[in-house]
């Protein structure tokens, strides 16, 4: 690796750990979720829940928040050279939300796009939940 992306690497976790993210004794999955994680893991789901209650928050402002998840399986599974130079896990299943409506949500696992490439990460769409078709018509781009 050329020196200045130590350098840049080293910032940017100096930063994490600053900010709290971080604990000196960190594995890589604190930057964000395992390459090898699977639909129904743990971590992949928290971050969903996460990243669903802050565009809740910020954009929806509707109140809502997933309470459980139902039904969760992996549909596809792109591995690397494929199509691409990226693992993708493509997910699908159900989410109880707290107005009592069950709605489906579909989601992508990605191999090495967390944080400065460290771990993976997940892109989701819950269906009627995308007024601006982020994922496309009908969460086109994460199924």
């Amino acid at each position: 690796m050329p020196k200045q992306q130590n350098v840049l690497s080293l910032v940017a976790m100096g930063v994490l750990l600053a900010a709290g993210y971080l604990s000196q004794s960190a594995p890589a999955q604190a930057f964000g979720i395992h390459s090898n994680a699977q639909c129904e893991s743990p971590a992949v789901l928290r971050a969903i829940s996460h990243r669903f209650s802050i565009a809740d928050r910020n954009v929806l402002k509707r109140g809502l928040a997933i309470q459980e998840y139902l039904d969760i399986h992996q549909n596809r599974y792109v591995p690397a050279g494929h199509s691409s130079m990226i693992d993708r896990r493509f997910c699908h299943g159900k989410v109880a939300m707290n107005d009592g409506h069950t709605r489906v949500i579909w989601y992508m696992i990605e191999a090495g796009q967390g944080f400065a490439g460290v771990g993976g990460n997940v892109e989701y769409c819950i269906s009627g939940l995308d007024p601006w078709r982020i994922n496309g018509a009908y969460c086109r781009s994460v199924r």
